[in-house]
């Protein structure tokens, strides 16, 4: 595998010369022109050049619905099996009966699983920048279920509310029944979905890098460029974060399935090199997306469930409010929101906010709620800046290719 990469590096020297009107481009030019591109495309945002940003978003999704209308259309006989398929369930759906116990049964398992495989989706996908779904969802959650489960002595929530909303149970637990494995049992299901997405969204740059392998073409994306320039300079790097990326590629070039098990069992921003270079260097679909499924969908999210659940056990919140309180000066006023806070979880988990308790807003879930608004638009934001710039890097290539041929 390794030889391979090597000789495709080889070959891709060799093209950067291109023949240009009998004589030959030098290389330097053609990658401070790459370079040149690049910053050009990088300036092309909402909070500097709006109008052009939002022409251009809006041209880039037509570009991208016409592409997907034109597949649809020559795969007609997919397109009408999944119209069959989606009025078939729709019937099932609406008709009354005896099957809709198992109808309703089935549409909430499906909507959970959904919902947190989108999440995960969104967290890895890299459609501009990822969206943290761990800080703003799954982590919120686990630690709102591990402070229900110690202050109710269990985790039979009733369902419904749960899991939109946790309220205790009527028959009182007894106290210590509550143990580390039953909190990670309860939150299994939505962590280990979460982690299927977040290894379904880790796929576009595996597929995108193995089609350019394969094909020869030029890349057209600009880290499957970066990965490139950083093979030609591997010897040369000096930096951490070279060395890092370096580090990474020959972990899942060399050591294969279990050096991308390793890869995607820890927190590694760098997880979207090692897709690269599997794709790069021919890597089976499903040793790749095999081993990325068990590390993030199994290790990582037991290791990421395991840290959460320990750091809002009872014990350790009560040891982090005294400790804010101990604070010089500032402590009082820093501690008494915190305890409003978990003492208005408290009377909600026991039902006791409809018996007259006052109801004010906590600055702690205000900020919060605004973090998570914020986040949101950032991602949106990032989304439609990074389609502008795609639909800049095809005007780039177009007007380079009319170059070429004059």
């Amino acid at each position: 595998m390794a030889e391979n990469g090597k000789n495709c590096d080889q070959r891709r020297v060799a093209m950067n010369k291109e023949q240009h009107n009998g004589s030959f481009t030098d290389p330097s030019s053609i990658n401070e022109k790459k370079k040149r591109d690049r910053e050009e495309r990088q300036n092309i945002v909402l909070w500097r050049q709006p109008l052009i940003t939002l022409q251009y978003f809006s041209l880039e999704s037509l570009v991208i619905l016409k592409e997907w209308t034109s597949k649809l259309w020559h795969r007609q006989s997919i397109v009408v099996s999944f119209l069959l398929l989606l009025a078939v369930l729709i019937t099932t759906y609406y008709v009354e009966g005896a099957h809709q116990q198992y109808v309703q049964r089935i549409e909430k398992q499906f909507l959970l699983y959904a919902y947190w495989i989108g999440l995960g989706i969104l967290s890895s996908v890299g459609l501009g920048t990822g969206l943290h779904t761990f800080l703003l969802y799954l982590g919120p959650h686990i630690a709102s279920v591990t402070l229900a489960a110690y202050e109710c002595n269990s985790v039979n929530f009733p369902e419904p509310p749960y899991p939109d909303q946790i309220i205790c149970p009527n028959e009182e637990g007894t106290e210590g029944a509550v143990s580390l494995w039953s909190i990670i049992s309860k939150v299994r299901i939505e962590a280990c979905m979460w982690g299927i997405g977040t290894a379904i969204g880790e796929l576009p740059p595996y597929f995108m890098a193995r089609a350019a392998r394969l094909s020869g073409a030029e890349p057209d994306d600009e880290e499957y460029q970066e990965f490139e320039e950083m093979l030609e300079h591997a010897e040369a790097a000096q930096d951490f974060a070279s060395r890092a990326k370096l580090a990474v590629q020959n972990l899942v070039q060399k050591v294969g399935f279990f050096g991308i098990l390793a890869c995607a069992s820890i927190p590694n921003p760098l997880f979207d090199l090692a897709g690269i270079t599997c794709g790069h260097f021919l890597v089976p679909f499903w040793t790749f997306f095999g081993a990325t499924l068990i590390g993030k969908a199994i290790i990582k999210m037991h290791i990421q469930k395991i840290f959460v659940v320990i750091t809002f056990s009872k014990h350790i919140v009560e040891q982090m409010v005294t400790f804010i309180g101990a604070v010089p000066g500032i402590g009082p006023s820093l501690q008494k929101p915190f305890q409003e806070y978990l003492e208005a979880q408290r009377l909600r988990l026991h039902h006791l906010n409809e018996m007259g308790t006052p109801q004010g807003e906590n600055w702690l879930s205000w900020m919060f709620e605004k973090l998570v608004v914020v986040m949101v638009c950032y991602f949106i934001l990032s989304i439609i800046n990074s389609m502008a710039q795609s639909y800049a890097k095809r005007i780039q290539q177009r007007l380079n290719s009319e170059e070429k041929t004059k």
